[in-house]
């Protein structure tokens, strides 16, 4: 059993695999923080100083009906919201990611 474990890890195939996966996690902290710090902000500047994590509608209030400025307030007061502008976020992270992959593939295709 430890001969065919040890023979499996020392493959190529796994080791590989274990580098993608670490490599494609840095990719995507990587990409995070492009979309965050790099290309959010000057689309929110256009969009009259929007910062789009911070949008939501609030589906449900808690007795007293508060306004909430972010999506955590309104959670923590028990709100029930709809965090659409985060999703725009994680959505453009998504469509990034995707076209770098994309681009990367295309790549190492050119070069079969």
């Amino acid at each position: 059993m430890w001969k065919e474990f040890k023979e499996f890890a020392i493959k190529g195939n796994a080791i590989d695999l274990a580098v993608g996966v670490i490599i494609g996690a840095a990719f995507g902290l990587v990409i995070g923080s492009l979309v965050k710090d790099i290309i959010m902000p000057p689309i929110g500047l256009m969009t009259g100083g929007l910062d789009f994590s911070n949008q939501f509608l609030v589906l449900k209030s808690p007795p007293g009906g508060a306004m909430f400025a972010t999506p955590a307030d309104a959670a923590k007061a028990g709100a029930i919201t709809w965090n659409y502008g985060n999703f725009i976020t994680v959505l453009i992270n998504f469509l990034i990611i995707a076209f770098a992959i994309f681009l990367v593939v295309k790549g190492v295709n050119k070069m079969k």
